[in-house]
């Protein structure tokens, strides 16, 4: 009779550890691990770019988020030095509680770049030169010369740059380019009783631009000092008997001239103009 309760007090012990074991299983797993793990839980990734690395730890730490900070750093104009540049994960991905974030921060010291020899060059060239290396297009001043919107002069921090001198990346870089018109002055020629053909092709051998031409009848034409007179019986039909700017004044390359003509057939001053195509040339 003892032999029979002693057996199946073991059995009852036996048992009774093996759901003690059970439990304690099924508790480390779907109580304990979820509880410290925070199996399930996410939170997302803040965007921190820009961010200065003085801020990051208070920043992270109010959202239980760590970060390490890469030992290559690069570099924006963009941002001041140790700014956040790059992070991974990115922002918004989803994450766990504690998750250690890992940063690229902007230099101290820019690293530098040689400067090329734009001069020569069109704007609109230089300034894809000037981004290609990460440096920008600062001020832009025109000066008289024939190379319209040629780069003339580079300059950095009002001072001439050599090619091959070394700037900082993220620089603004000056130009001085060419106005189209150059600063040369001469006497206006005197285009009187030419024919329009004949002025224009004068105009342009001097680098000078064809501006209004008018047509007047020989009856309404006026001029002060009684010249009208010697106009009446000088110039013929289709010549040129006024100019502005005036004979013999200070004039420049590319200066436009207005001339007036007296009157000839209608139908042939259109035919004339449309031929030489040359009514407000740019």
């Amino acid at each position: 009779m003892k032999k029979e309760f002693d057996k199946r007090d073991v059995y009852k012990h036996l048992g009774l550890a093996v759901a003690v074991v059970i439990t304690l299983v099924l508790g480390t797993f779907y109580v304990f691990f979820p509880l410290f793990t925070h199996h399930g839980e996410s939170m997302t990734v803040p965007n921190l770019e820009g961010f200065q690395h003085e801020d990051l730890e208070e920043y992270l730490g109010e959202r239980d988020l760590r970060f390490e900070v890469e030992p290559d750093s690069g570099f924006s104009s963009k941002y001041p030095p140790l700014a956040v540049l790059k992070q991974f994960p990115l922002p918004g991905s989803k994450v766990k509680e504690n998750r250690k974030i890992y940063l690229t921060l902007n230099a101290v010291k820019p690293p530098v770049v040689k400067m090329p020899s734009l001069k020569g060059r069109s704007l609109k060239n230089a300034q894809l030169e000037l981004r290609s290396l990460g440096l920008a297009l600062g001020d832009i001043t025109y000066k008289p010369d024939f190379a319209l919107n040629t780069v003339l002069e580079q300059y950095y921090q009002s001072k001439r740059i050599r090619e091959g001198q070394d700037i900082p990346k993220g620089s603004e870089v000056d130009f001085e380019v060419g106005d189209g018109l150059g600063n040369q002055t001469f006497q206006m020629l005197d285009l009187k009783e030419l024919e329009l053909e004949e002025a224009v092709f004068v105009l342009r051998g001097y680098g000078l631009k064809l501006g209004e031409v008018f047509y007047k009848e020989r009856g309404s034409i006026s001029e002060e000092n009684g010249e009208i007179s010697q106009i009446k019986k000088s110039v013929g039909a289709g010549k040129i008997f006024k100019q502005v700017p005036m004979a013999n004044s200070q004039t420049n390359i590319g200066q436009t001239v207005d001339l007036w003509l007296v009157q000839v057939d209608s139908t042939k001053v259109g035919v004339e103009i449309s031929k030489l195509g040359l009514v407000n040339e740019d």
